[in-house]
């Protein structure tokens, strides 16, 4: 199939890198391969089977039956993603190029970052465009790109170019964020009496980005991480009162009808009742995001021995993560597992075979989930993460080599989850079968020997 062809490029590597962690022995402990037994792994069998598949009726003219139909799934509805922050940035035309491979053969979405800090560093001058300091060139001749103030946070129109020519299904993050740190330009106040300032410029940077892209870009994160993990207690000091309620209230006015607006933090007990609050008064939540971030070696090797942990507050244990998503369906809204930090415990082949063996656990989890319908990797990179994030949580080296958990994901995305099958057809070339939601290609010979192809959605 062209898709895997074409990830030739990516998964050459050495011999230890490339071993699919899939075909090993098991690293984890007894207490980890507990909680994943078989009656959680049959469970999760059913799910895949039950919600991501579907019975295909087409019906082929001028085919006699008995007749042989290559059936052949081009690509997943089902959304599986990753940031592209890294986009031009790795520091070599080979490592760039390997690095866009990756998206539409293994990832079918993108997150295109907008930050605020990085996206309007002066005041009135927005980066849509791009300019000489975007180009490859120039990150090529840096040394040590991650002290650069725009480094992850690319001008977008390039990258929104590159997923509309590959067709990847794009998402935006973040419009507004209270993160005054991480977030918030230089240039915007942060004094108590300056709050309406604040929530002005809010405002202003709503309409702009919204009528600059209206449904260019289908899908949005409208505000990030608002929920005060204390009730009571701010979570980022100085912000405009009820900011979350009021940014959505405003994009639903400025982005047309057909953008879908989500709502993303991690868990904590009072995220549930603070969607809640704002849907009962009117707020388009759309789509309920949920992060789930592993930000230090100990967590990854805790969760590895099955131990109860919570890194970012979210356990990772599978019936608690199952009864996080039963309390966010509550909700009746699709979910979007809106970023995952899965990292390596260290740089050795038993630290790779942890983070490999995780992943595919919790993919085939979150994949087994009716209202689950993308899920997205953070850093595919090691090394391309934020000051505090994971160095070692990337799918590949920063050599851009796979690693085990990028054989691991390959091998369910593209391999298990994808439908490759040839059956004959029947009574006035009808052919059926049962195959994983996506687009297809039928290849087969009519009655008069011409060799055709017929395109279809299974959705």
């Amino acid at each position: 199939m062209k898709n895997l062809m074409q990830l030739t490029a990516v998964t050459m590597a050495t011999v230890t890198l490339s071993l699919c962690a899939a075909e090993q022995p098991s690293v984890m402990c007894e207490a980890y391969k507990k909680l994943w037994n078989p009656e959680i792994n049959a469970r999760l069998d059913r799910g895949i089977e039950q919600n991501r598949k579907a019975d295909a009726l087409c019906n082929l003219s001028g085919v006699k039956a008995g007749t042989e139909v290559k059936v052949e799934q081009l690509d997943h509805s089902f959304g599986f993603g990753s940031n592209i922050f890294n986009f031009d940035q790795l520091g070599s035309a080979e490592l760039n190029q390997k690095y866009k491979e990756v998206f539409g053969t293994l990832f079918n979405a993108a997150t295109i970052p907008f930050y605020w800090k990085t996206f309007e560093p002066t005041p009135g001058k927005p980066r849509y465009l791009v300019a000489e300091q975007d180009s490859a060139d120039f990150w090529n001749g840096k040394k040590e790109p991650w002290k650069e103030f725009h480094w992850r946070r690319p001008s977008p129109e390039k990258i929104i170019e590159f997923c509309e020519q590959k067709g990847i299904a794009m998402h935006g993050h973040p419009l507004i964020w209270g993160n005054t740190g991480w977030n918030h330009p230089k240039w915007v106040s942060k004094d108590q009496d300056k709050v309406d300032e604040m929530e002005r410029l809010f405002e202003k940077r709503i309409r702009e980005i919204c009528g600059y892209y209206k449904d260019r870009i289908p899908s949005w994160d409208i505000v990030n991480e608002s929920v005060d993990p204390i009730p009571g207690k701010k979570r980022y000091g100085v912000m405009p009162g009820d900011y979350t309620f009021k940014c959505f209230k405003l994009a639903e006015q400025e982005f047309p009808a057909s953008v879908k607006m989500n709502i993303n933090d991690s868990w904590r007990s009072v995220y549930p009742p603070f969607i809640r609050g704002l849907m009962d008064r009117g707020a388009k939540i759309d789509v309920v995001g949920l992060q789930m971030h592993i930000f230090s070696t100990k967590s990854c090797l805790d969760i590895a021995a099955g131990k109860r942990v919570f890194p970012n507050s979210t356990s990772w244990m599978p019936l608690d993560v199952i009864g996080y998503l039963k309390e966010l369906d509550t909700f009746k809204r699709p979910i979007h597992i809106s970023e995952i930090t899965i990292p390596a415990p260290g740089d050795s082949a038993e630290a790779y075979a942890i983070q490999a063996e995780m992943t595919r656990n919790m993919y085939r989890l979150w994949f087994s989930w009716p209202s689950v319908y993308r899920i997205t990797w953070w850093n595919a990179v090691d090394d391309c993460g934020a000051s505090g994030e994971p160095t070692k949580s990337g799918i590949f080296t920063r050599k851009m080599e796979p690693k085990p958990a990028f054989h691991a994901l390959n091998k369910l995305i593209n391999d298990e989850w994808k439908t490759c099958m040839t059956v004959k057809a029947g009574q006035d070339g009808a052919v059926r079968f049962r195959g994983f939601r996506g687009k297809y290609r039928l290849t087969y010979t009519d009655v008069s020997g011409v060799k055709k192809e017929t395109l279809f959605d299974l959705r």
